[in-house]
This record gives structure tokens, sequence and C-alpha cells, in this order.
């Protein structure tokens, strides 16, 4: 078997186990995964080519034992993945997760969110890498099985079908005493919109916005969403609003709806967060297909960690999802 760098957890998480270990115990197999081993001097290697970054020998301190079950964890993980591509015929190419990490900086500085990662998670740039690409297997191989679809058609749909939720309401909120008081605040803020602030501050309170904000459709106050919805952009409304002390003078400014290409890359991040669940399960399927047994030496595998045995039993891989999103969590071990 070719030896698989280890998974870390950039933005992504996986794995964890539960049930009693197979026979298979030769004592240089640090663990079996269906017809594949993560050998004792394979083991040895990736720990002692991590410890060799001083950030990640900081993170292990003096704690080696510890620091080596993370990464046999992080070892067990990518064989399942492994197994998994393989099974639903899927592939992830190094063009592929370049991109993808790219999308996640999103303009940060790379160096320095590796530096981040290697001290905070104990993972190298050879681990993140890894772990984004367990998360783009996850997501096709639920395109695969038809649990997904991130086509171009489906996000048109997905556009059509949440764009409520994706328009932008410009809303000032002005409370006042009595209906006579809000009909003249809304007539003096429709015939000048720019000097809401100067009406905002003669009502100034708990109810009472110091400015125009923005909302979306869900950061509405629920008592006024239909009011909002109502309401012509430039115009007003007044509303009784007892719970708020009084009569509640709606401007709203400007109300934006995004085209589809403006929502492209927000919807496209949805459907891909969802594919990543959804090939969880998958992945979590084939995993419980495999006989995957560690090596006592090693511990035992719990809740995606592996930690000491104290009760003499090694435990088979199930599942447990992490952050992440794909990959195993070095900090939690276990997207």
């Amino acid at each position: 078997m070719s030896r698989r760098r280890a998974v870390a957890v950039l933005l992504v998480g996986v794995a964890g186990l539960g049930g009693l270990a197979g026979c298979r115990n030769a004592p240089t197999v640090a663990a079996y995964v269906g017809e594949s081993q993560v050998t004792v001097a394979e083991l040895d290697d990736a720990v002692a080519e991590r410890l060799a970054v001083p950030d990640i020998a900081a993170y292990a301190g003096d704690d080696e034992t510890g620091f080596t079950r993370q990464v046999l964890s992080l070892q067990v993980g990518e064989e399942v993945y492994a197994a998994a591509a393989r099974r639903y015929d899927v592939q992830v190419t190094d063009a592929d997760v370049q991109a993808r990490i790219g999308q996640l900086l999103a303009g940060s500085d790379r160096d320095q969110v590796l530096a981040q990662v290697a001290q905070q998670q104990g993972a190298s740039e050879d681990d993140v890498v890894e772990n984004v690409r367990q998360q783009l297997v996850r997501q096709r191989i639920a395109v695969a099985a038809g649990k997904a679809d991130l086509s171009d058609d489906a996000l048109r749909d997905r556009y059509a079908a949440g764009q409520p939720a994706l328009t932008t309401v410009e809303l000032g909120i002005v409370t006042v005493p009595d209906q006579p008081t809000a009909d003249a605040v809304l007539a003096q803020l429709t015939a000048d919109p720019a000097g809401y602030p100067a009406v905002a501050a003669q009502y100034a309170g708990d109810n009472t916005l110091p400015d125009v904000q923005s909302f979306t459709s869900a950061d509405l106050p629920d008592v006024l969403a239909p009011s909002v919805a109502a309401t012509q952009p430039g115009q007003g409304f007044t509303q009784a609003v007892p719970q708020a002390g009084g009569v509640v003078v709606g401007l709203v400014r400007s109300v934006t709806v995004p085209s589809f290409e403006d929502a492209r890359a927000q919807l496209a991040e949805q459907a891909a967060s969802e594919a990543d669940d959804a090939g969880l399960a998958l992945v979590t399927a084939v995993r419980e297909d495999l006989d995957v047994t560690v090596n006592p030496r090693y511990g035992v595998l719990d809740e995606g960690r592996v930690v000491a045995d104290e009760g003499g039993v090694v435990l088979l891989l199930e599942d447990d999802a992490a952050a992440g999103a794909g990959g195993t969590d070095p900090g939690a071990a276990g997207d």
C-alpha cells in the first residue's frame, strides 16, 4: 500500500469509531482498513515528518504518544476516503483541490493560515490539502449517488426558490408615543429620507434605530415583516406595536434583489454544504462496510479521536462528523 499523508482539519472534519475489533493484530501493522494497512513504519514516518516542523512540534509538546494517536486517526480516515472514492468512481485532481483552497482562503495569506493550522491543530500543508480533497470527495460522491445536484440549472432553481431570503431591505425604525406623532414623522421622513438620523435622534430609545440599517428577510423583526413587505422603496408605514411602547414608523429606503450571477457564489456554497452532509453519510456507510481495526498498542478510537485504551478493547471505525466538513480534525481528530 502506498503511504498516504494524514488528513487535517482546515475548514472541515470527519471520522469516529465504535464496535469490537477483528482478530487482525500483526505487530507491524498500526491499523487495518479493509484490504489496506497502515503499517507501524508508515505511522512512525508520518509522525517524524510532522514533528520536523517546529510549529507542529510545539503543538505536540511532550505528548508524542497523543500526537501519534492523532496521526493514526488521520491515516485511517484517508484510507476510508480512498475506498469511498473507488466505490463511487469519483476523482478529485490536484488542480481541483488548489482551486478550492483558494476559495476557502478568500484572499487571506496562505502562509499565515497554514502556520496557524500547524500551531493550533498540529497539521501540515499536506494535511490541509488532503483534508480539502476529502471535502470534495464527499460532495462528488453525493452527486454520483444522486443525493445532490451542483449543476447550474439546480443553482438557478435554488435561486428562484430562495430569492426572498436573498433580498436586502434598508429600513429605518422610529418608535413614537402615539398615532398623530407617527403620522407627522412618517410625512417628514418620506419627504426627506436623508434627514432620518436627525428625526430618529428626537425619539431615541431601545426601539428606535439611530440610522437606516440593512436587513435580510431572516433579520427583520417578525412583527414588522408584513408591513415592510407591503411597502414600496422610498415609502414608509406606521404600525402600533404595544410591546415596543407606542407606534412604529418604518422607512423602507431601498429593496435590493441580487441577480443570479451576484448570488451564485452564495448559492453554490449552500448547495455544496448540503452535498457535503449527504456525502458524509455515504462515506459513513463505506466505513461501516470496511473491517477497520486498530493495533491495541495505540489505544482505541473513541468519537473520532484515538485515545488511551482504558477498557482493553479495540474499536471498529464508525463515523463522527466534525467541522467541518471532510477530512479529519486533528483537534477533534477525526469532515
